[in-house]
């Protein structure tokens, strides 16, 4: 066979091989709250992995079983080529359509936060010092969690707030046991509104269970055990940008301050363990993450 004929091929079949990997690796990571289909989606998707391998088998093939020429070769090393041009674009608007998509998110929090002027960017806030959190997760905890699916429970953990009357919102003073009741009911309320995107299932228990304690003392009594990862990753940071937040009712804390408030409430309120990797992420990561638009206390 000729030199350049098995080159050609050669080369072809590897860059299937990279191809095959490239997919199967998108594949893995389209399980989140904006990639994952319906069965149908799925389906096609699992087959074009298999037409792909497929492909890889029909290069080998060629290659020590066959007598290509020039022509076949060149057809063999440029459709490797051109599955790795489509490959590239399909996973930039993918991308695109989902940083597009997290904007539009932001936006609709944004117009929920603003009911209250004391929380406008809280959502916001939350979800980057989640997203702060997640980097700083040993391996094994990250390969429990979707990137995307966090960041999308992060932002809109407080969405059932959209169902709570803008007097309890901006009392500045203490609930009473009825408006109390109002608040407890607002991660319930957030599941309601997200229901109809079937997308969001998997973190539906996220934002359902925020506000649970170690101890079993939450809205719903679940227990450290019970509790889900993302959801007890979303409470520390909820805490914090909480703490650090002038209200009506309460000036700023600083971050030793808030640090201080939420070591002491550990294994009670907050998951030790993950609340041990936050409290040592670097102080000027922590405080990039707050958002314009919030008012907090300045050293």
């Amino acid at each position: 066979m000729d030199i350049a004929i098995l080159v050609l091929i050669l080369f072809g079949s590897l860059n299937m091989v990279r191809n095959i990997y490239r997919y199967y690796q998108f594949l893995k990571s389209s399980q989140d709250v904006l990639s994952s289909g319906n069965k149908r989606d799925n389906f096609w998707m699992s087959l074009a992995l298999l037409l792909l391998v497929f492909f890889l088998i029909g290069y080998l093939f060629v290659g020590f079983f066959s007598d290509p020429d020039l022509m076949m070769a060149f057809i063999l090393f440029f459709g490797s080529i051109f599955v790795t041009i489509v490959e590239t674009v399909m996973f930039r608007l993918i991308e695109t359509a989902k940083e597009r998509s997290i904007d539009v998110a932001e936006v609709l929090v944004g117009v929920i936060d603003a009911r209250d002027p004391y929380l406008n960017g809280h959502s916001r806030h939350v979800q980057e010092l989640t997203m702060l959190l997640y980097r700083y997760l040993p391996k094994h905890l990250k390969k429990e969690l979707n990137a995307v699916s966090l960041e999308y429970a992060a932002l809109l953990h407080d969405v059932g707030k959209l169902g709570v009357p803008e007097a309890i919102l901006n009392k500045p003073a203490k609930l009473d046991p009825e408006e109390w009741e109002v608040i407890v009911k607002h991660p319930a309320v957030g599941v309601t509104i997200l229901k109809p995107l079937h997308s969001f299932d998997n973190i539906k228990d996220w934002i359902l269970y925020h506000h649970e304690r170690m101890d079993g003392k939450g809205y719903y009594k679940l227990d450290g055990s019970q509790i889900p990862l993302a959801a007890r990753m979303i409470s520390i940071t909820d805490t914090y940008s909480a703490i650090t937040m002038r209200r009506s009712y309460k000036d700023a804390k600083t971050h030793e301050e808030a640090i201080r408030i939420m070591q002491e409430v550990s294994g009670k309120q907050l998951d030790p363990d993950l609340l041990n990797i936050f409290v040592n992420i670097p102080k000027e990561e922590v405080e990039r993450c707050i958002p314009e638009k919030v008012d907090y206390h300045k050293d």
